[in-house]
């Protein structure tokens, strides 16, 4: 039950999410060269890069508490 409402949450989230506009200084000077298409799909990739992260040290952090989850529940069977 608890990992339906993790995933539901999840996707809701990830369908929630609004466009951001990631640029530093640099990065927007380099886009308005480059016109409308490149520009999008260059901030596109700087948000994908701001995300990453979150995922992996998410990722890391799940498996930590599943595992932190099993041996509190093996000690409680001893």
């Amino acid at each position: 039950m608890k990992q339906k409402f993790l995933i539901s949450t999840v996707i809701a989230i990830l369908l929630c999410i609004v466009q951001a506009n990631a640029q530093c200084s640099l990065c927007a000077k380099t886009a308005s060269q480059l016109g409308e298409g490149p520009a999008s799909a260059l901030n596109s990739a700087i948000v994908y890069l701001m995300i990453s992260p979150y995922v992996i040290i998410g990722y890391v952090g799940y498996r930590w508490w599943k595992k932190e989850k099993r041996i509190i529940k093996e000690e409680q069977t001893s």
